[in-house]
């Protein structure tokens, strides 16, 4: 599996250098006396390739984690690529439905925030970033997609997924304890290969790679290229099948 894992992040990554030659670059902003790359024009395709860079690297970095068997560290940056994944899905259906809406400049205008209104003294920095809440973006796809489930009751199922992996997060007890166990009992700081709940996270990686492969044509749709989305949508295929799980998608 792991061998596919590679194979599916190097096309991602030469996915995203060709969507990323189809925007203005960055340009060299003066911060203090030094400088930072922006992206001055502040687009929505531009936010679009930033988030699927974030979910490249995650994806990177969630299969190293596994490797290692730090499963609850690979639980906590999968909360991460949740909110990713769906980033580039909400943006991605404004561009293909033609509507950016109140709730999409809103997340732009937040994203695209500098950290500090005073880089030469955070501390005395007062603004904050004013996040569109996440269960609003949830309902927008959902809306959006109109799919066979209630709009609500898609809503609740993200809502619900999101709140598990939450709790590798911010180190909640009951994730906390699934560090324990063994014989004698410990807490398995080095890593949890070993133990029982290895496999399920080895399993639930699968999930982040396939939607991370849906993610990239959602982006490919939002910039007209149907060539290319039709190549991911048959990527996406062969990847259910060399996995063995095309009759779970």
């Amino acid at each position: 599996m792991d061998a596919l894992y590679l194979q599916t992040l190097r096309n991602m990554e030469s996915t995203l250098t060709g969507l990323a030659k189809r925007v203005p670059p960055p340009q060299r902003v003066p911060i203090l006396d030094s400088f930072a790359f922006r992206y001055v024009e502040k687009s929505i395709h531009q936010a679009i390739v930033q988030k699927l860079a974030r979910v490249i690297s995650g994806l990177h970095a969630a299969r190293i984690l596994l490797e290692s068997g730090f499963v609850q560290e690979q639980g906590a940056l999968q909360r991460m690529l949740d909110e990713f994944q769906e980033d580039v899905t909400f943006l991605a259906y404004a561009v293909i439905t033609n509507e950016v809406t109140d709730l999409h400049r809103r997340y732009l205008d937040a994203f695209y925030q500098e950290e500090f209104d005073k880089p030469q003294d955070p501390v005395s920095s007062t603004q904050k970033r004013p996040m569109v809440p996440r269960d609003k973006i949830r309902a927008y796809i959902a809306r959006i997609e109109g799919s066979a489930l209630d709009p609500s009751r898609g809503v609740a199922v993200t809502r619900t997924i999101s709140k598990a992996y939450s709790g590798y997060v911010h180190g909640a007890s009951p994730h906390t304890m699934e560090m324990y166990g063994g014989n004698p009992p410990r807490f398995h700081v080095a890593g949890m290969r070993e133990t029982p709940l290895f496999s399920d996270h080895a399993d639930d990686l699968w999930n982040y790679f396939y939607r991370g492969i849906c993610a990239f044509g959602f982006a490919a749709k939002a910039f007209g290229d149907e060539a290319l989305f039709s190549s991911i949508q048959r990527y996406r295929d062969e990847f259910a099948r060399q996995s063995g799980k095309e009759n779970d998608v």
